[in-house]
This record gives structure tokens, C-alpha cells and sequence, in this order.
């Protein structure tokens, strides 16, 4: 059983994905980020539909920030290669945008990446977000050239960013 994660400021707390609840919520953010910008794709319903046999089970996590006992945020860490993780599924309900709460996801996030020995974060997105592109900077995030990373399952991906731990 993975250790819970938690992160608290403004009374937001992040912690292990630990019911069928935050898997449903999970899904929900982000289904309803994707169809906001995007298309709902293939690889998309395969992570959100069972984030815990595409995400955790493999010996990555899943993480949920909650205010009271709303998930108003998550995030996946996906095992990608040896000692590496993929970024995914990363959302914020759109009333908890803009107080911090996916920086510090992805700061949980990175600090799991750290205790499951990983050496790179990676993570793929779209380059219409440049909120997100900009707090993935802040955060340390590169770009990489195409020759530094394979195709993307997603059509959208047109930017993907590593870190090196």
C-alpha cells in the first residue's frame, strides 16, 4: 500500500487516490477539462476509467487534493520507462483554479517521483494551455525537441516537457 502524500495549505490537502469516490472524481474533473478544449480519446477512457489498473497497479499513483471532503483537484504519476514518470491526467475544478492547488499537485507528484526512485518527470499537453505550460515551467519543466521523446498516444499532444529529479 503506497504511502498517503499530504500537502496541506489553504486547507487543501493532497493525498493517495484511496476510493471508488476519488476515482469517480478523477474521471469527472477530468472528462470535463478534456470536452471543455479538447476530444475525449481513446487513451483518455482507458486512464479514466480504471486509473487504478492503468496507473497505480503498473507502480505509479494517483493523487487527489481535497477541501473538506470535495476533490476539487488530481493528478497521475504513470511509470514510463525505466525510472522515469509521465505527468498525466492533471486537473483542477475550475471554482479552485488560480489558489495554488495544481502547483501543489504537481509538487506531490514530483516528491513521489522522488521516493519511487525516479530520475525524470515527463509530461505531454497542448500548447493552447499556456497557464499550464507556465506553471509547468515555474515548476522546472523543459521542453524537449521531437527527437528527445516517443510519438504521444494523445492527437493534442503538441508539447511535452520533462524534468530531471
Amino acid at each position: 500500500m503506497p504511502t498517503t502524500t499530504r500537502t496541506t495549505g489553504d486547507q487543501v490537502v493532497v493525498e493517495d487516490l484511496s476510493t471508488a469516490a476519488d476515482a469517480a472524481a478523477f474521471q469527472s474533473l477530468n472528462e470535463r477539462w478534456i470536452t471543455t478544449f479538447f476530444t475525449l480519446e481513446d487513451e483518455d477512457r482507458r486512464l479514466l476509467g480504471d486509473p487504478v489498473q492503468h496507473i497505480v497497479d503498473p507502480g505509479g499513483v494517483v493523487l487527489v487534493a481535497r477541501l473538506g471532503n470535495e476533490v476539487v483537484g488530481c493528478v497521475g504519476l504513470a511509470p514510463h520507462g525505466v525510472d522515469e514518470f509521465e505527468l498525466v491526467k492533471m486537473a483542477v475544478d475550475p471554482d479552485h483554479q488560480g489558489h495554488g492547488t495544481g502547483r501543489r499537485l504537481i509538487r506531490a507528484a514530483i516528491d513521489r517521483a522522488r521516493t519511487l526512485g525516479a530520475r525524470r518527470v515527463l509530461l505531454e499537453t497542448n500548447s493552447s494551455l499556456v497557464s499550464a505550460i507556465h506553471l509547468y515551467e515555474t515548476t522546472g519543466f523543459r521542453h524537449l525537441g521531437a527527437d528527445e521523446h516517443p510519438p504521444s498516444p494523445y492527437v493534442r499532444a503538441d508539447v511535452v516537457m520533462a524534468l530531471d529529479l
